[in-house]
Parts: structure tokens; C-alpha cells; sequence
């Protein structure tokens, strides 16, 4: 007689953990006297970044031409976790130049940084790092930008590159910043790009005590006196004055008074040195303001056309989009968008 059996229990499938997201080794390569605080504000932004994601997701590693401590500018020493020769596999290399630029160049650093170019791994610049790649000729045809010290001497130095005054710039694998806490906008913008980045870098900016994320579109600012040099105080006086009266703008005609020269003397030197007309220039200064009171306060649109010089809302709104290119509104929700 046949004995029925019960039918067998269905056999469970193996639990599948969720796939760990990958982590990327990002190593930073440290030139004597490099920059302290462009290196820290790159590397905080990627532990603030783990912190956030409750996981790692980004690991840091030194690397320096020999295992000796690398001296920064401050005195500062730093250990390497690696040497040049000894490197792990990187998913991207960032050179912290140095203050100042050092012209002398290590032909197997070069040497080495063409290697990873080969391999086509992402190569970054900070402060003066930007310079290093240039030596090695891994930034032709890539838009860079370096500290506005050393704009000239890049320029000088290598004429066929893409130079350009912003915050950072990011040319497909190609990663430079102009130095200092630039290297924190630019390393959270990498961190934005990346799955569910744009909440995890938002998170480390507040963590960071960032007022926000500055965007590459933004540009350093140079001091009138890098443009002049020491050669022009009255300009600089003028521009001092227009500077002082942003709220209530002055007529030219007192501008020239106050400073003692006529008003066409003024026209020629604004034309000469700065190749716009005082009045373009009194503009410029208002819609920069009015940009940065836009982007670091809450202040409503109308507030800040006010307090910048403008008459109405209307008539800062069209100065502004005729010199930005958009709206202050749209400069609003494109700085929110990152």
C-alpha cells in the first residue's frame, strides 16, 4: 500500500544583503609646503560625508614622494600612508600645491601623474596643484582654474590652457579649485553627483557649518589692488568710495569732487585700467552685492534691490538678468539646486 507523504516544504532562498555601496579611495598628494586648510576642507568634506551616510563610503589616503613628513606652509607635518611608487589603486588623485608655487618639478611625480592619466583616473588640483598638472601637460584642452595669485604666472607659463577665475572647476576628469575652503565646494559637488549625494552632501555642508553650497559658476573675487598693483591709488580711492555708498549711490560728478579730479579724468582712467566706464563699473560693484545677498541671506528680492541702490524690484530685476544672465529669482533656485 502506497504511503502518501506530505509535500515537501518549498526550499527557502538565500537572503541577499543589499549590495554595500562601493567605496572610493581618494588620495591626496601633498607637495612641500602645500595648503593646510585646502587640504583639511577636502578631506572633512568626505569624512562628513561618511559620518552622514553611516557608512564608508569615501577612504582618504596621503601619498608623498618619499615617506618622509611632508612640511605644509604653517609648519605643520604630515605623515604619508604612501609614497608615490607604493600607491594603491585610486578612483581619484588630488595634488595640494604649494605656497608659493615651487617651479621646481619632480620628473617621476610627472612621470607618475601621466601614469594615472593613462589609466584614466580622475586627476584634481588645489590651490596651486592645478600647476602641477599643467607641467605634466595633463590639462590641455580641460577648463582649470587655480588661486587668483598665480592666474598670471599659469598664464605666462602655459598660454594654451583654459584658465578661468572660478571657485573650481569640474571638466569631465579633470578636478581644480582656486584653494582655501574652495576645496570643500568643489569636493561636496563631487559628493552630490554621486546616488542620493545631493542629500548626504547637504547634510555634511550643515554638519561643516557651511551657509551653502557655493557652486562653480561662482568666481573668486580679486582685489582691485592684485588688478592695479600699487600703481594707481587715486583708482583704488574712487573704487573705495563707490564701494562705501552701495545703498545710496553717488553721482559721478561727486565722486569726481571728492577725490579731486574731473570727470573725464575719471572716464580715462577707468577706461584705461578697468576698460568700462565709472558708471558700468558702480553697477558691476551693486549686482555683485546684490548677488551674494541673494545667495548667503533670506532677505526678499525687493529688501535687497533697495538696500543695493535700485529704485524698484522691476528695475534691479532687469540690470541683474541682463548682467547674470537670469533672474534673481532663477539665481535663487539654481543655488538651491546646487
Amino acid at each position: 500500500m502506497a504511503v502518501a507523504h506530505p509535500p515537501a516544504a518549498p526550499v527557502a532562498e538565500p537572503h541577499t544583503p543589499p549590495q554595500a555601496t562601493p567605496v572610493k579611495t581618494f588620495g591626496f598628494l601633498l607637495i612641500p609646503d602645500f595648503t593646510t586648510i585646502g587640504f583639511a576642507s577636502a578631506v572633512e568634506s568626505l569624512r562628513m560625508a561618511n559620518l552622514v551616510a553611516k557608512q564608508t563610503l569615501y577612504k582618504t589616503l596621503v601619498i608623498a614622494a618619499d615617506e618622509q613628513p611632508v612640511r605644509a606652509s604653517n609648519g605643520m607635518r604630515v605623515l604619508p600612508d604612501h609614497t608615490i611608487t607604493d600607491a594603491p589603486k585610486l578612483d581619484a588623485l588630488f595634488v595640494v600645491g604649494s605656497n608659493p608655487i615651487n617651479p621646481k618639478n619632480d620628473r617621476t611625480m610627472l612621470n607618475w601623474l601621466r601614469d594615472l592619466a593613462h589609466e584614466q583616473i580622475p586627476l584634481g588640483g588645489i590651490c596651486t596643484g592645478s600647476y602641477l598638472l599643467a607641467c605634466a601637460n595633463l590639462l590641455k584642452g580641460y577648463r582649470c582654474t587655480i588661486h587668483w595669485e598665480d592666474i598670471e604666472q599659469l598664464k605666462d607659463k602655459f598660454p594654451g590652457i583654459i584658465i578661468s577665475n572660478q571657485l573650481f572647476e569640474l571638466d569631465r576628469d579633470r578636478y581644480t579649485c582656486s584653494g582655501g575652503t574652495a576645496s570643500m565646494d568643489m569636493t561636496l559637488q563631487l559628493i552630490a553627483r554621486e546616488p542620493n549625494g545631493v542629500e548626504i552632501a547637504t547634510r555634511a555642508a550643515e554638519l561643516l557649518l557651511c551657509d551653502r553650497m557655493r557652486g562653480a559658476r561662482e568666481q573668486q573675487r580679486v582685489p582691485l589692488r592684485q588688478k592695479l598693483g600699487h600703481s594707481q591709488p587715486k583708482l583704488s580711492q574712487v573704487v573705495g568710495l563707490m564701494e562705501a555708498n552701495l545703498e545710496e549711490p553717488l553721482e559721478l560728478e561727486e565722486i569726481a569732487q571728492l577725490n579731486e579730479v574731473t570727470v573725464r579724468q575719471l572716464e580715462r582712467l577707468f577706461h584705461k585700467y578697468l576698460q568700462r566706464t565709472p558708471s558700468q563699473y558702480y553697477l558691476e560693484l551693486r549686482l555683485t552685492r546684490a548677488r551674494e545677498l541673494l545667495l548667503r541671506s533670506d532677505s526678499q528680492v525687493r529688501d535687497i534691490a533697495l538696500s543695493c541702490g535700485f529704485a524698484s524690484p522691476a528695475h534691479f530685476s532687469k540690470c541683474y538678468s541682463r548682467f547674470f544672465g537670469h533672474s534673481p529669482r532663477g539665481e535663487r533656485q539654481q543655488s538651491a539646486l546646487g
